[in-house]
């Protein structure tokens, strides 16, 4: 199966002086590479992609792949082969990379890439899902903890930042197809959900609904076992956020939910200079 691209695409390059920023979940990189990934880049020409739960180490593509695109790319590969792993491509070079927030526990998951560019610091994220038991669910938490404590101290220093990834976190009843029916869900539980209120509290704006505050029925994420796609059964949990003074440079977010090859779909940004 390809990629299902539809009509008119509301997400293509049209916004002057803004950078297209695209946060996918794949799922498995090299599975989408074989869906048509380079063409959907070729299409889109984000000028940097964040790719979550690439689950392959960089090499496995092979060369043509980043030749043909023209990135330069940084990967976070989980030391369990096959696992987690984040890769960011970037057309412009970051002035900066880093890989994890020196926390040896996420970051042999290979959870984080980090990259500078001009305007932010770009933070690519995998959180954890806490679904399969106690120990994950625990592992979890840890990890919402501290990555709200890390970037709340970058804040304070003055960093503007973009977190985007797959956050494994529903935060609105509207983000979930059932709000009532997954209220005992991991990903949709109320101390995850208190969670994200407190994220935004320290300085974050979730861009999809800072454009477009009352949308329905717009969702990230549908499980494959249940064949939630079919009926639109879904859950938004992939987000681009921005910190507060870069809320105003935002000038265009999307779901791209049209866009098919993984149980997720990409989310898009456009940030003017």
């Amino acid at each position: 199966m390809g990629f299902g691209f539809g009509g008119a695409n509301p997400g293509e390059p049209g916004y002057k002086g803004a950078m297209k920023l695209i946060s996918w979940n794949v799922n498995g990189i090299r599975a989408v590479h074989k869906k048509g990934l380079v063409d959907f880049l070729k299409r889109q020409e984000p000028h940097v992609v964040c790719f979550q739960e690439t689950k392959c180490q960089k090499g496995q593509l092979g060369p043509e792949f980043h030749e043909m695109l023209g990135y330069n790319t940084y990967w976070a590969c989980a030391t369990r082969k096959g696992y987690s792993g984040v890769a960011t491509f970037a057309r412009v070079e970051p002035k900066d990379v880093e890989y994890g927030i020196g926390i040896e526990k996420y970051d042999s998951e290979g959870r984080i890439v980090v990259t500078r560019h001009p305007q932010f610091l770009l933070y690519n994220i995998y959180f954890p899902n806490g679904g399969s038991g106690p120990e994950r669910h625990q592992f979890k938490q840890d990890f919402l903890r501290d990555i709200r404590a890390h970037l709340k101290k970058k804040l304070s220093e003055g960093e503007q930042i973009v977190v985007v990834g797959d956050y494994n976190v529903a935060f609105q009843d509207i983000d979930v197809y059932d709000p009532i029916g997954l209220s005992n869900e991991s990903g949709f539980l109320p101390e995850e959900r208190e969670w994200f209120a407190g994220f935004l509290d320290i300085g974050f704006v979730d861009t999809f609904r800072h454009l477009h505050p009352d949308v329905t029925d717009r969702y990230t994420w549908w499980d494959y076992r249940k064949l939630a796609r079919i009926g639109n059964r879904g859950w938004r949990i992939d987000y681009i956020c921005v910190s507060q003074g870069l809320a105003d440079k935002v000038v265009h977010a999307d779901i791209l939910d049209h866009i098919e090859g993984s149980d997720h779909c990409p989310v898009l940004v456009e940030i003017k200079e």
